[in-house]
């Protein structure tokens, strides 16, 4: 990828500690995000540095970038997430965020407190991945909702075979057998997959496990429909605020699907889909934990049916008292028969 001026002020922030985002919202209007706070940078840059980042990064993704093709979702070399929006829509410059993802993160053994977690806890979400729990991983934007999932994708056995779809590649772990699909939206005269279509195909790939990086639409009822046929252990990230939310946001995403589905009909098919949501968020401070571990057990009437197994309380994650239903299948996967004892 050719180097500009753009390129190489990516480069010495990158050197910085705890960016998390740099934006561009003008040629001499550039923030990062640094420890959840927003620093305005004293840069000043030039609109032909910022037309050829952008069809720079275009062609590294092997995207279009111009009037006709004005959004673009793609990834730095580095694997950072860009996305651009063409100046026709701004009235300005075009506008660049890229998502940055520490490459420090790896593992939970390597970050016993990352997100508020202690090792009780760690070993908890281990046996979780293990055991072939569908989990959603839940949180507004910024929380770390794809780190946290490429935290629990490294506790995947590697004697599995694992299909991971998303339309922008932002998971990063390694395993054996893997194949990582990309969905592409129509290009000139070229047809484009979307998820939907990738995660159709993904049924006859054999998978041991589906990784869904986000469901933001009707993906989701292929999603549920995979999880219930067989797939155990499948995982996604949903943008929601709470654990209930996220439930909606569910129902929501799965009627843009165009299947039209009594609520109950469609609440049980979640409900019997996934068995756990990890909620995020970030403290006062900007900190990022895990807020609430909530388990999806059944339904009463039409009203899906959970309980908080663990409840962040002052910056700390506490068991609440209630045993998962699911605690027997859990300790054939080697959860302790006394874990929650004195927890």
């Amino acid at each position: 990828m050719t180097k500009n001026k753009i390129f190489e002020l990516i480069d010495e922030i990158g050197k910085i500690n705890g960016v998390s985002e740099i934006i561009i919202n003008g040629l001499d209007n550039v923030f990062v995000e640094k420890n959840g706070e927003l620093i305005k940078l004293e840069a000043r840059l030039s609109k032909v540095d910022l037309d050829g980042f952008c069809q720079d990064l275009a062609s590294f993704n092997k995207k279009a970038f111009n009037s006709d093709y004005p959004i673009l979702d793609g990834n730095l070399a580095d694997g950072s997430r860009v996305n651009l929006i063409h100046e026709d829509y701004t009235k300005e410059t075009h506008a660049v965020t890229i998502r940055r993802y520490s490459k420090s993160i790896k593992t939970f053994d390597n970050n016993p407190t990352l997100f508020g977690l202690n090792p009780h806890w760690i070993d908890f979400l281990k046996v979780l991945i293990k055991s072939k729990m569908n989990v959603v991983v839940s949180g507004g934007t910024g929380v770390g909702k794809t780190t946290f999932l490429n935290l629990l994708l490294q506790e995947i056995p590697t004697k599995e075979r694992v299909i991971t779809i998303e339309d922008t590649r932002e998971l990063q772990f390694n395993l054996p057998n893997v194949v990582r699909l990309e969905a592409r939206l129509p290009f000139a005269q070229n047809k484009g997959l979307t998820m939907r279509d990738l995660l159709k195909n993904t049924l006859r790939m054999r998978p041991d496990r589906i990784i869904l990086g986000e469901c933001r639409g009707g993906e989701v009822f292929d999603l549920l429909q995979a999880m219930n046929t067989g797939h155990e252990g499948s995982m996604t990230s949903v943008h929601a605020n709470s654990p209930a939310e996220c439930l909606l946001r569910l129902e929501n995403l799965y009627f843009l699907s165009g299947y039209d589905l009594p609520i109950k009909a469609l609440r049980y098919q979640i409900s019997s889909a996934v068995d756990f949501i990890i909620q995020l968020k970030r403290d006062k401070d900007g900190k990022r934990l895990v807020s609430q571990i909530t388990e999806i057990s059944n339904m009463e009437g039409d009203r899906i049916l959970s309980q908080d197994i663990g409840l962040n309380k002052s910056g700390e994650l506490k068991f609440t008292g209630l045993v998962p239903s699911c605690f027997e299948k859990l300790q054939k996967a080697g959860l302790p028969k006394d874990f929650f004892i004195g927890t």
